[in-house]
């Protein structure tokens, strides 16, 4: 029985290592890439290692796009934007957990309606609002049309509906007012969903494209995605340069990299929560 047990737990172990080769596989050929030359990338068969790897392409790309600048945007418009979608939905979820008044069912309801919209179907009406405010092409507009998030206020509403309600009113017979009560008692008790909250948005909105580049033409304003479409077009000659565009891949997840090594176990804690969430 005990040899079994082992036999079962080692051939789970290889398949494991299996699964996890296969998916960091395309980032180890990316890095490799990177190292060779272009003669090299498309020789046949593929080397697994680069015969004299080339490390002055990282720095060869890094000189020729504003790096430093994309990867400064993305890091500050999703940081910003981690701010305020925390504090805009905690006050919701506290008004829609912790709040008696006329129609909250119906706001409820309408939030949770809301979430069933796709993105793309607001694209339109948001971008002739954002021109009406005249916000295009600027980092107010790229942070102010994500300040709020129906999946934001529906994940921190479902930790809200955790905490005991004789809690809050025991804050409110203490004479506590509802933002004293918000920041006192319900955000340190759920502050784990806030952080996988801060985690979610940060990484969705590092990573976003479609949007920032259809609301900013100003190459100033372009995020790491967008910048790193730019280099492709013109730093990698549409691609007659891989070697330089695979070094410029390589650097743009540096951040969501050391982002993942110190929040390892939150991040795998917040995917699990995201899906019982959308599960709901």
């Amino acid at each position: 029985m005990q040899a079994q047990n082992v036999f079962q737990r080692t051939i789970r172990h290889l398949l494991l290592l299996l699964f996890s080769a296969v998916m960091a596989f395309p980032f180890y050929w990316m890095i490799t890439s990177a190292l060779k030359t272009n003669d090299e990338i498309w020789q046949f068969p593929p080397t697994f290692w680069p015969s004299s790897p080339q490390w002055s392409n990282f720095l060869a790309a890094w000189l020729e796009a504003p790096f430093w600048r994309y990867l400064t945007n993305s890091i500050l418009v999703a940081s910003v934007i981690v701010l305020l979608q925390a504090l805009n939905s905690a006050m919701m979820a506290y008004a829609l957990t912790h709040m008696r008044f006329r129609l909250k069912k119906a706001i409820t309801a309408i939030i949770m309606l809301g979430y069933m919209i796709p993105s793309t179907a607001v694209y339109l009406p948001s971008y002739m609002i954002l021109a009406k405010l005249h916000l295009l092409d600027s980092y107010a507009g790229l942070i102010l049309s994500n300040c709020v998030s129906v999946f934001s206020i529906f994940l921190i509403r479902q930790a809200f509906l955790q905490v005991s309600h004789e809690l809050v009113e025991a804050g409110q017979i203490d004479g506590a007012s509802s933002m004293r009560i918000l920041w006192s008692i319900l955000i340190p008790v759920t502050r784990s969903s806030f952080i996988v909250l801060a985690l979610i948005t940060f990484i969705e909105h590092y990573n976003n494209y479609f949007w920032p580049m259809l609301i900013t033409k100003n190459p100033n304003l372009q995020l790491v995605s967008a910048g790193l479409r730019s280099f492709f077009v013109e730093g990698g000659a549409y691609g007659l340069k891989w070697p330089l565009i695979m070094a410029a891949s390589s650097f743009t997840i540096i951040p969501l990299l050391v982002l993942f090594l110190f929040a390892q176990k939150t991040i795998m804690k917040s995917f699990n929560m995201s899906v019982g969430v959308n599960k709901g």
